[in-house]
């Protein structure tokens, strides 16, 4: 499909020059391309499908709102991560306290389909809410770092931390997990099917009006 090919081979400068001069629909893809990374923010932060998924279409909707003052002085999604986080920090601002219980924990738990329930459904328990119980500030450091392949570099400019800091806290975190989760994350963790991600889409672009 277009669309498809315009996902695989456009940068996202290109991508945003093109949205800029005109082709408004083009953010579509923007979306898609960014739909689990944002997920996975929301959810290290945020606890909450609903509230990860709030976060992310006001999120995109500053995103396009501003898209001009992009300044190309950082990679576009490390721009795009700052946005998300201070969404979910935005929001969490405005909730009350939530005790964690068990229930809320199975939140994590996402995906009933076919290939979602060959996967060791314990396992994914196991790991997820290991996760779940790291504290926030090395949760989000492993997310990026060893889930969404950041760099050391764009993890620091994303979270505005120090370099050595994302380091250490990754250690931490490894250190805290107590297990070697590498083979695991990729593709078992926060993940984000597309049903979700079409809803994302046409809520986003249905309030832009580019629909």
């Amino acid at each position: 499909m277009e669309q498809a090919a315009i996902q695989d081979e456009i940068s996202d400068i290109e991508l945003i020059d093109r949205i800029l001069k005109g082709e408004k629909r083009l953010f579509e893809t923007i979306i898609r391309r960014y739909n689990q990374r944002l997920y996975r923010l929301g959810m290290s932060v945020l606890n909450n499908e609903a509230e990860a998924e709030d976060a992310m279409q006001n999120a995109y909707i500053k995103a396009y709102e501003h898209l001009a003052q992009f300044e190309h002085r950082a990679a576009f999604i490390t721009w795009l991560t700052r946005i998300m986080l201070n969404q979910c920090y935005e929001q969490r601002r405005k909730q009350p306290p939530v005790q964690g219980t068990p229930a809320e924990t199975d939140n994590f738990i996402t995906m009933s389909t076919p290939a979602h329930i060959l996967v060791n459904k314990e396992l994914n328990k196991v790991l997820e809410e290991a996760i779940a119980q790291l504290p926030e500030k090395y949760r989000l450091v492993f997310v990026l770092r060893e889930i969404e392949d950041l760099s050391v570099r764009e993890t620091s400019e994303a979270l505005q931390i120090e370099e050595p800091n994302v380091k250490v806290r990754l250690n931490r975190a490894k250190t805290m997990l107590r297990n070697n989760l590498d083979n695991y994350m990729k593709e078992r963790v926060y993940s984000f099917h597309l049903s979700r991600c079409n809803k994302i889409v046409n809520h986003v672009m249905s309030h832009l009006g580019l629909l």
